[in-house]
């Protein structure tokens, strides 16, 4: 429709939509977030959710204690190798659509312990992340722009055509290997279909 009659109508009172702009309207309208934390920044999470912050004015207050209640997981705080078995497992059991806010710079690149033999260098190596958020540790303002980063992802999410979104692409994949324990590292150590990292230009 054209712009100037939609906008002349609504002047009328009369408002026109399409089925996938309500559909992502109200999907962007009530993201429910996976409640858990690994390091310090989960406190930067609650206190997101407290009243000072108060992450409810966007639709989030519904911090679900299960994964297959929830549609958003805040990787918030240091993923050591040891957990990410368990991170990728319970992304694997939310329901589709679903989306990863990576959360302070331990999540995106493993931080201040990113030389740590102990620790995962970044969540995107095993799951697809949709906001990084940088910081150590990240306000909860921060968190909420990347609330609304994602909201505005979301609303513009195509459900058909040459590119549909991630979950309404028949051929991406709705789970992704959960890595095991091998003798000296995770095994596969990445997922080659997601992180694959540009080749770095050595000298002679």
């Amino acid at each position: 429709m054209d712009e100037g009659l939609r906008s002349e109508l609504s002047k009328q009172g009369v408002f026109t939509t399409t089925l996938q702009e309500l559909y992502n309207w109200g999907r962007s309208n009530s993201v429910w977030p996976l409640n858990f934390g690994l390091a310090c920044c989960a406190i930067e999470m609650i206190a997101a959710s407290m009243a000072r912050f108060d992450i409810s004015r966007f639709g989030s207050e519904v911090f679900r204690p299960s994964p297959r209640q929830a549609d958003l997981m805040i990787v918030a705080g240091t993923v050591t190798k040891k957990m990410a078995p368990l991170v990728v497992r319970l992304y694997n059991q939310m329901p589709a659509p679903k989306y990863v806010i990576a959360m302070g710079a331990c999540a995106i690149s493993g931080g201040p312990f990113k030389q740590g033999y102990n620790v995962l260098k970044g969540i995107d190596r095993y799951l697809p992340v949709d906001v990084h958020i940088p910081g150590c540790p990240p306000r909860p303002e921060a968190l909420l722009h990347a609330l609304i980063t994602l909201q505005e992802k979301m609303r513009g999410e195509p459900l058909a055509g040459p590119a549909p979104a991630r979950h309404a692409d028949p051929a991406a994949p709705g789970e992704y290997p959960v890595p095991a324990y091998g003798p000296y590292d995770l095994t596969p150590a990445k997922n080659e279909e997601l992180w694959r990292p540009a080749p770095l230009p050595r000298g002679e």
